[in-house]
């Protein structure tokens, strides 16, 4: 089958990895003149390792990342906990969260998309899709396919989902991990005021090219806020941000510049047919969502994976139909959660933190709830319909 994948970023070069692996002849068309990938640090899951273990590239993944085991979150001024997740107290691998650079988890799908025999053709900037060819701004269009995959990310010109805008974004960067810092590498730590400021630092492993170990910061700000911090300018945020978190310090001395941090904005949105005539639509194309849970490129890795295994022996629609059934529930459930949790973490609401600090939080600590949130936030709560023991529909 002759399959044509627009985007080459997490979800496309995943599902581009697993169809050649499977005899089809691919090809991956992306904006870029040369691969590269953009953004900072995220978290592949428990559920998310299991199908780059099945692409074969987890290790090379765990080589260049950096292995979370926590999720530790603190009321900045107060410092008192209001949220604390452990992945898996023993530490088995298997059950960690991978923190790894967007650059280097690129390169590992990269290598593997090409090992499988999928072709990535570079300099074409997708506009439509029609007859089963890729439509582009130059007025050009690819060969004709058999399937059309969208893999083009919230805002797809091939997709038919319009995302709510979310009043909040954040701004995120790469910084090297201090040496004189006592902070724990394996710890997602977060600070709090209220809603209205969010301020993370991960440990994300390494980035190819570069030498040791990197970190990246993130810092919520309202969906239209970017200006007014640029304006504000790089010491009076690094002055706030120490003072609600002074072990900070050391990394954001390395950011003197505001183009080193890059505000990314979110949606969020479903769509509740995620295929069409000749095309599947998969991860941010098909689902978008803050970035709370975590979910957003293992969502994307799984889409891949119930995609490449409904096609398995299927005719292309009724494989389409197999794909969307496959992950209808966990795809809904994990949309439902994030938009129920980011209001909480990531608004300018005064009532609901005070919920998240005081009755929530507590509660998340008496049994059987801390099991149930690490299972959430491994991504095994529902059965993904991605799991080659899961049966198909």
């Amino acid at each position: 089958m002759k399959v044509a994948v627009a985007g080459a970023g997490v979800g496309g070069l995943a599902v581009a990895a697993m169809l050649a692996r499977r005899g089809h002849q691919v090809a991956v068309y992306d904006q870029f003149d040369q691969p590269r990938p953009v953004g900072s640090g995220l978290v592949i899951q428990p559920v998310g390792q299991a199908v780059l273990a099945r692409l074969g590239c987890l290790d090379a993944a765990r080589a260049m990342g950096a292995p979370i085991r926590r999720m530790l979150g603190r009321e900045a001024r107060s410092g008192r906990k209001v949220l604390d997740v452990w992945y898996d107290p023993g530490g088995q691998p298997a059950n960690l969260g991978l923190a790894i650079h967007r650059a280097a988890l690129f390169d590992v799908l990269h290598k593997a998309a090409l090992a499988a025999g999928a072709q990535l053709i570079p300099n074409r900037v997708v506009t439509g899709a029609e007859g089963g060819r890729l439509m582009f701004a130059n007025a050009q269009a690819s060969e004709p396919a058999d399937l059309v995959i969208d893999a083009a990310g919230a805002g797809s010109p091939l997709s038919p989902l319009r995302p709510k805008a979310l009043g909040y974004g954040a701004i995120w960067g790469t910084v090297d991990w201090p040496e004189d810092t006592a902070m724990p590498r394996d710890v997602l730590a977060q600070r709090y005021v209220r809603a209205s400021r969010m301020i993370g630092v991960m440990a994300c492993g390494r980035v190819p090219g570069q030498r040791g170990p990197k970190a990246t910061l993130f810092w919520s700000l309202p969906r239209d806020g970017f200006a007014a911090w640029q304006t504000a300018g790089i010491a009076a945020w690094r002055s706030e941000t120490v003072s609600l978190w002074p072990e900070l310090a050391p990394f954001l001395s390395q950011i003197t510049d505001p183009g080193q941090m890059t505000m990314a904005r979110y949606g969020h949105g479903t769509l509740r047919r995620p295929f069409g005539d000749g095309i599947a639509h998969i991860g941010d194309a098909a689902h978008c969502a803050s970035p709370q849970l975590g979910q957003g490129a293992n969502m994307a890795l799984l889409d891949g994976a119930a995609l490449a295994r409904a096609l398995d022996g299927a005719p292309v629609q009724a494989a389409l139909d197999r794909y969307a059934a496959a992950r209808r529930g966990h795809v809904l459930m994990y949309q439902m959660m994030s938009a129920a949790f980011t209001p909480m973490y990531q608004s300018r609401s005064r009532v609901l933190p005070v919920l998240r600090d005081r009755v929530l939080f507590p509660a998340s600590q008496i049994p059987p709830v801390p099991r149930v949130l690490t299972r959430l936030v491994r991504g095994t709560l529902l059965p993904s319909g991605a799991g080659p023991d899961q049966p198909l529909p």
